[in-house]
């Protein structure tokens, strides 16, 4: 078992970025992100060698070591450790490793372990880039904030589009390539995201007028989730500073902070 002293200290190492010891940790850390990432990728190459693929294995097996003894760190160090565990971090810390074991019985699951680029996100952490840091943060908030909104938002345009995609269904039917509701469903979405891939196209009079009223209504929906999001950054704080409270794991304190603004314990 590792003594507090020692947790605090790896804590301070793998969890922060404002000492140089955790700065070098998290600089090796996203190097071997990157290899892992560029490793997969390479392997899905038609092509390639036998030995170059071996080596290719070998190094993702060392890496998936490396990441896993990291993870498990993570998890003994911190305090809570289901806070942890179920944290977005958290998540995206341990399906960087697991895709890896998985593949011992199911074939191709490793290439899944380039989920491990979003570990990349740290990069704004380890190079001090505070003012990104702090935008990232500030629109962090901002979808937090605004996910009720644009959750009722996306109700809307979900019961819109099959409305809409039902009308053109009764409209053009399977004659004009609208063969049925859902695939009817499919051409409104396709529509009302003016995206319009073209395989699907009403060819009456009436159905060309009912798509040029969504094709319409298409950019007018674009502009909303844009305001509902404009108005969470407005309303959301900054937060500056990378240290990590040992015991709850929360971020975004003072540089002169003490304690814990969240939990109230010692930082």
């Amino acid at each position: 078992m590792l003594s507090n002293k020692l947790k605090d200290k790896l804590h301070e190492i793998i969890f922060e970025a404002d000492t140089k010891m955790g700065k070098l940790f998290d600089i090796i850390l996203l190097i071997a992100i990157i290899i892992s990432v560029l490793v997969v990728m390479i392997e899905s190459l038609k092509g390639i060698g036998q030995t170059t693929k071996t080596i290719l294995i070998i190094t993702e097996w060392i890496l998936t070591g490396i990441f896993t003894v990291e993870y498990i760190l993570r998890v003994i160090i911190v305090r809570k450790k289901l806070k942890y565990i179920f944290s977005f971090m958290g998540i995206v810390d341990f399906l960087a490793i697991i895709p890896t074991y998985i593949s011992l019985f199911v074939a191709g699951t490793h290439y899944l372990t380039v989920i491990r680029a979003i570990r990349l996100l740290r990069v704004f952490r380890v190079l001090k880039l505070v003012h990104y840091l702090k935008e990232a943060k500030i629109l962090y908030m901002a979808l937090k904030k605004s996910f009720a909104k644009i959750s009722v938002f996306l109700i809307f345009i979900v019961i819109l589009t099959v409305i809409l995609g039902s009308i053109m269904y009764l409209i053009e039917g399977g004659e004009n390539g609208f063969t049925s509701i859902p695939r009817s469903i499919y051409w409104a979405i396709v529509t009302l995201t003016t995206v319009g891939y073209g395989d699907i196209a009403p060819k009456t009079t009436l159905g060309q007028s009912v798509a040029s009223v969504v094709m319409i209504l298409g950019y007018a929906i674009i502009a909303i989730p844009t305001g509902i999001i404009s108005v969470g950054l407005i309303n959301s704080s900054e937060n500056l500073n990378t240290q990590s409270c040992k015991y709850c794991s929360r971020e975004g304190h003072d540089d002169d902070a003490k304690f814990c603004k969240y939990c109230g314990e010692t930082l």
